[in-house]
């Protein structure tokens, strides 16, 4: 038999689909904690494909409307400006996407007078073409650690918190173990369940009352990613705003799902092949600025957000300039604000340097 047919017929481990590698990996080393699934899983969904819009599996608000984009880009350039026009400085978006959001935010900025290089933080190679095709100055980062450590940061960061890996914590009996996965003999197929490890802590006061069963998520990884974000624009100015679909924590609850072709799907079937997230603990986001030095402002919801910088007026002017689209117009205000669509489930948070001004979009 040649080598070639002993390759196709004995594949190594990197050709094997994802599930069948976790697979493996669970039959020869054991259980794997819930944490790693989701990072192996997106880590790969996003390597290989771009998700985003009809033909995809989900649309964030750049892919709605223009609007957002827009009045994120006016809110950085306002806080600059506020802030004593700072030369160098640099706009940095965290998971951009197809870099509709940079694109859109930069083309306000630069009517604002603030003309930024454009830092984006991808890792998928898929999503980095659709970015410099749109943006064809871009400059790419694999991590946060390659930032420009001179001038101020304008940092944006949209649904990208929920899909970084968290631990999962669940209470048996009188203790708490970490929630790990396992393989189902159905190919493809896996189940979370209590492991053996008992977490000693780092678990919020209200473990102790809390029932049989209950889940604790803790986001270890987003964690650590604010925090030294954090100390980046405490070093050297700048502010940050981010967007995504969360709560106010400590809390207890499983957030996990998964969606594919904009339907909820088991997120522990075909990994690698849905899009996993969990909702984001903005205390936990704000405690990391905050140990930075930073003033922290909000979480308050999208609506109100996008309310407050300005977007009825944005609706009404682009309705006017261009009659045929109004309805399309307000159908995007609409999911973008409304309580019953995006405005109260997502939420926004800003980041300033103490010396900075007061962000727009989070008054009272």
């Amino acid at each position: 038999m040649s080598a070639e047919n002993l390759s196709a017929e004995n594949p190594s481990a990197d050709e094997l689909p994802l599930a069948d590698r976790l697979a493996r990996q669970i039959a020869s080393g054991g259980p794997i904690s819930v944490a790693y699934y989701i990072g192996e899983a997106n880590q790969h969904y996003y390597a290989t494909r771009d998700p985003l819009g009809a033909d995809g599996d989900f649309t964030t608000a750049p892919e709605i409307s223009q609007m957002f984009g827009e009045l994120v880009g006016l809110a950085l350039a306002d806080v600059w400006m506020r802030s004593g026009r700072r030369p160098e400085a640099a706009y940095v978006e965290l998971g951009p996407g197809r870099g509709t959001l940079a694109a859109d935010a930069l083309r306000a900025m630069e009517r604002a007078a603030l003309a930024s290089k454009a830092h984006l933080v991808e890792t998928s190679p898929s999503l980095r073409d659709r970015q410099s095709a749109l943006l064809p100055h871009v400059i790419h980062h694999d991590s946060i650690d390659s930032l420009p450590d001179q001038g101020p940061l304008l940092v944006v960061a949209n649904e990208f918190f929920d899909a970084l890996p968290v631990r999962q914590c669940i209470r048996v009996g009188d203790e708490w173990r970490e929630r790990v996965v396992i393989a189902r003999e159905e190919a493809g197929r896996f189940i979370p369940v209590a492991g053996y490890r008992r977490i000693e802590s780092g678990l919020p006061p209200m473990a102790n009352e809390a029932p049989e069963g209950a889940i604790i998520e803790s986001p270890i990884v987003g964690a650590g990613i604010a925090y030294a974000l954090a100390h980046r624009i405490a070093r050297q100015g700048g502010a940050a705003i981010l967007i995504d679909y969360g709560y106010e924590g400590p809390a207890l609850g499983d957030t996990l799902q998964a969606v594919k072709a904009h339907k909820f799907a088991d997120p522990f079937a075909d990994p690698g092949e849905v899009d996993l997230t969990t909702h984001v603990d903005f205390t936990v986001l704000g405690n990391m600025a905050r140990q930075a030095g930073l003033r922290v402002h909000g979480p308050v919801g999208q609506g109100d957000f996008l309310r407050q910088l300005g977007i009825d007026a944005r609706a009404d002017q682009l309705a006017r300039s261009a009659p045929a689209r109004a309805q399309n117009v307000e159908i995007a205000r609409h999911r973008l604000t409304d309580k019953a669509e995006m405005g109260t489930l997502f939420k926004a948070m800003a980041w300033t340097h103490p010396d900075w001004a007061d962000p727009a979009g989070f008054g009272k």
